[in-house]
């Protein structure tokens, strides 16, 4: 092994180097995927660091993709660099380089203190004995446990550990829930545009449809019924409830952003207005801190509860045992409350400037839509190109998009302001104006 390492850097950031080191041995294709990685042990012997040092770069290299653990087996490298990636190199001249971002629903870079969570793993590294055994099938007894203080405080939730489940990422616990519902045979999605959950549904036999309240399951987002931040109004919530009681349903309240509501008070969940009777209530932490932490959970009501205990012991956890000891503590701490009320000032914040930035551009009479919640406004466009034909010259001039609808003669977009830096909103505005004025509408005169 070639690796130089300076020995006058500060210890917490040698990691950093072995991090920095296998990353560039991946994207030159001198680590192949699907070779595997040294062993912690391996690595620790022949650089003479501590092993939690190589753990912790590895940890890293993991959380952005490089490489993929497997059980009883090491760390393997994925396919990553084999994957176009615009960023790899910009300096690069390429006129079709993204440089706007209106479409991604990724972390504000502001928003999360790497350095605090980076604390936190630390912590949970060193917790020798605890970490040599597998984790627990259901979620970390501790965690759990702060997960059913949390949700209480702040959805009013009322649980017992022993109905949580965790899991990495909401895709994976729909696949610990869907065995469960033996007696359903059809369930409801607001939009297609769940294609990860939709998925998992047709693949366990589901018969899947959108909008039909007389399914078995309903599946619903109530804090993010619409992209651009609708919320569900209290009223419709107790008739949702009120009819899948008549009617034997099983709701799934997936409360999506529920954290970002800025323009009204938040409004109960349907798991709180229930009593926790007929609905499996799911959250998850990807929009609160990082996409890369994967770590979602569920709330089964007492009848699932108990279909889940007799099988618990045949499933592995799939959620990061050391992330599960991290965040347990992190929210104990109070820091997930306060990275709460950070995010709602910082994205509320942001949202009002991109719809400024918005109406700047296209008038303050353009058809924008705007919910209480969420991260992105919908903005229709009257342009003479179909959606996927605008949404392909935006990309040639650097600006990446998401079409929500079209029909004859107009488009609406969705713009997310979650990703891009304030600064960029005015100049990535004009320049879909730039495209869509090159294509306008061009209608006939009519005496």
């Amino acid at each position: 092994m070639s690796l130089k390492l300076d020995k006058t850097v500060r210890n917490e950031h040698l990691y950093m180097e072995i991090y920095h080191y296998y990353r560039g041995l991946i994207l030159n294709h001198k680590l192949l995927p699907g070779s595997k990685m040294p062993s912690l042990r391996k690595c620790a012997q022949e650089l003479k660091l501590s092993r939690t040092t190589i753990e912790n770069a590895y940890l890293q290299l993991a959380a952005d993709g490089y490489i993929i653990s497997k059980a009883q087996s090491g760390y393997y490298v994925t396919n990553i660099a084999s994957r176009p990636d615009p960023a790899r190199n910009p300096h690069t001249e390429n006129p079709s380089a993204c440089r706007y971002d209106f479409s991604s629903s990724g972390a504000d870079r502001e928003s999360f203190r790497f350095d605090l969570w980076r604390r936190y793993i630390k912590s949970a590294l060193r917790q020798d004995e605890r970490l040599l055994s597998y984790g627990e099938p259901q979620g970390e007894s501790d965690f759990r446990q702060a997960l059913a203080d949390y949700i209480r405080e702040r959805r009013n939730v009322l649980c017992s550990p022993d109905d949580i489940v965790v899991g990495a990422g909401v895709q994976s616990l729909l696949h610990i829930l869907c065995p469960l519902l033996k007696d359903k045979k059809t369930v409801s999605f607001p939009t297609p545009s769940f294609v990860q959950g939709s998925t998992v549904f047709r693949d366990y036999g589901f018969d899947v449809r959108y909008r039909n309240k007389d399914c078995g399951v309903i599946y619903v987002s109530p804090a993010h019924m619409t992209k651009w931040g609708e919320i569900m109004p209290i009223s419709r919530r107790l008739e949702l409830i009120r009819y899948a009681a008549e009617h034997d349903s099983l709701i799934i309240e997936d409360d999506f952003e529920n954290e970002f509501v800025y323009l009204q008070k938040p409004t109960p969940s349907l798991h709180s207005l229930a009593g926790g009777q007929g609905v499996v209530y799911i959250g998850s932490f990807s929009r609160l801190l990082l996409p890369s932490i994967r770590i979602s959970f569920m709330v089964l009501p007492e009848s699932l509860r108990d279909a889940y205990l007799q099988k618990a012991a045949c499933y592995n956890q799939t959620a990061s045992k050391a992330e599960q000891i991290a965040l347990c503590q992190f929210i104990r701490d109070g820091h997930l409350a306060a990275q709460t009320r950070k995010l709602k000032r910082l994205y509320s914040v942001k949202l009002k400037q991109l719809l400024t930035a918005v109406q700047e551009v296209f008038g303050k009479d353009s058809r924008i839509q705007i919910g209480a919640a969420g991260t992105s406004l919908a903005l229709t466009l009257s342009v003479s190109l179909t959606g996927k034909e605008l949404k392909e010259k935006a990309r040639e001039q650097g600006l990446r998009i998401q079409i929500l609808k079209e029909s004859t003669d107009e488009v609406t977009v969705i713009l997310s302001c979650s990703s891009m830096p304030v600064e960029d909103f005015l100049p990535a505005c004009k320049l879909l104006n730039e495209v869509c004025s090159r294509f306008p509408v061009h209608r006939a005169n009519t005496l």
